[in-house]
């Protein structure tokens, strides 16, 4: 899904289209699995097993818990158009700098919720909708590196 330039009359449109995939994607995924956390785990530490080692101390899940819907604001939020991933973003990055994780690091934790959702959603997952969730994760992505530059 290639989004037009915000000039243009289409481009609303697209971004409204965009939001509400992401949002039943979303939704779906809920309604299947119900809390999705250890499925999105389970899929970060295949994608790399020395980060499972960092969550040793989080015996009772509340780090992963806030982490999860910190991503998922940033997600919901850059759908809408908000400004607040930026800010969400920013301060994940000062977070996990002690970590010594990179932007792309971070960006690992929105692929696995994109590949959970996928995989929850399997043949209902379309050309379409994985146009509108690489285009987020796209600016996602941004939003990271240039957090990583302030």
């Amino acid at each position: 899904m290639r989004l037009a330039s915000a000039d243009c009359p289409y481009y609303h449109r697209q971004m409204e289209e965009r939001a509400a995939l992401i949002e039943d994607t979303l939704q779906r995924l809920a309604d299947t699995v119900g809390d999705p956390q250890p499925l999105v785990y389970a899929r970060l530490f295949a994608l790399r097993p020395d980060f499972e080692p960092m969550f040793d101390l989080d015996s009772d899940g509340g780090v992963r818990a806030a982490m999860l819907e910190t991503c998922f604001d940033c997600i919901l939020g850059q759908a809408a158009g908000s400004p607040s991933p930026r800010f969400h973003l920013e301060a994940a990055r000062l977070q996990h700098d002690g970590y010594g994780l990179t932007a792309e690091d971070l960006d690992l934790i929105f692929a696995a919720i994109r590949d959970v959702c996928r995989d929850t959603l399997g043949e209902d997952w379309t050309e379409k909708r994985d146009a509108a969730w690489t285009s987020l994760l796209d600016e996602l992505a941004g939003l990271t590196r240039e957090t990583a530059d302030i």
